[in-house]
Parts: structure tokens; sequence; C-alpha cells
């Protein structure tokens, strides 16, 4: 016999519909860059691999630099309160290639 929760699902089954959204910042050389949101770590960790997030990062500039290159290394932290916040005010956004949002964390140079 399966052990049920008050309302008869089963527990464990179901999880992720449960979870709520958390906001995840990307760091790009240990600097935050962009924040995404997702129930998982993994699930929100799949953007890292994303090609077409790179390809718009590498034309984007910040300070007169490229956010990333070929070589730049990407880790994912569960975001900071300002973070959070910036991402809610979503100013500037990149799409992901599932269609997932992006939020930029910083300023963006002109692009003329």
């Amino acid at each position: 016999m399966e052990a049920c929760r008050a309302d008869r699902r089963p527990l464990g089954r179901e999880m992720t519909d449960e979870l709520s959204l958390s906001v995840f910042t990307v760091e790009i050389n240990r600097n935050p860059i962009y924040a995404i949101q997702g129930r998982k770590h993994a699930e929100a960790e799949a953007i890292l691999a994303d090609e077409t997030v790179r390809e718009q990062l590498r034309v984007l500039k910040s300070g007169g630099k490229p956010l990333c290159d070929d070589f730049s290394i990407f880790r994912m932290r569960i975001a900071r309160p300002h973070e959070k916040a910036l991402f809610y005010e979503n100013a500037s956004s990149l799409l992901t290639s599932n269609g997932q949002l992006a939020v930029l964390l910083i300023k963006l140079d002109d692009p003329s």
C-alpha cells in the first residue's frame, strides 16, 4: 500500500508541479549577467548550455567588452534579493531557444 496525502495523491508524485518558481542568477567569469526563473536548479541549469543565449551574449557589450566569449565560464546560483527585484522589473531581456526569459542584470553599451 502506498502512502498518501490528505488529498489522496501518493507522496512524492507531481512534486515539480507543487514547487514554486525560483530566480537564478547566471554569472559569467564571476560577474552576475542575467537572471532566469525555474522550478529546479537542474531545469534552470539547462539554460547555461543554450547556444542561442550565448550567441546573443557574444554580440552584446557592457563597458566596451562582450558579455562572453568562447572561453567564458558560466555558473549559476540562487539570485540575491536585488537581482530578484531586477528580474521582476524586467528592464531588458533575452529569449532562450525554448522561449524562456533571461533578464539582463547589467547595463548594456549603446549599440551605436
